[in-house]
């Protein structure tokens, strides 16, 4: 069955379980249904995940953020910048005086 992108059988397979969503809501209630979703997608995503301890592992990582990483604030980041650039005008303009 080739089951791609534009293909009746994708179509029919989507349709089928959004048929089966929709009679889910309508039997057991809209949220009842999303927890059924929820669970369900974390099992499938445990389930085929191979180490699952280095897949919790990478996952904390990119949630909690690292105590040592350095918060680095664009505005005053920029600001140095624009100083040290106007420091280094004002610097070279005072050696172009000086050799006149």
């Amino acid at each position: 069955m080739n089951m791609k992108r534009g293909t009746p059988a994708l179509g029919i397979v989507i349709g089928l379980a959004l048929a089966a969503l929709g009679a889910l809501v309508m039997l057991i209630g809209f949220w009842k249904t999303l927890i059924l979703a929820a669970l369900f997608a974390i099992g499938y995503f445990i389930g085929t995940v191979e180490n699952k301890g280095d897949f919790i592992k990478n996952t904390a990582n990119k949630l909690i953020p690292n105590k040592e990483a350095k918060v680095i604030d664009f505005k005053t980041e920029i600001a140095k910048e624009q100083e040290q650039i106007q420091n280094d005008a004002e610097e070279a303009s005072k050696s172009g005086e000086n050799k006149e």
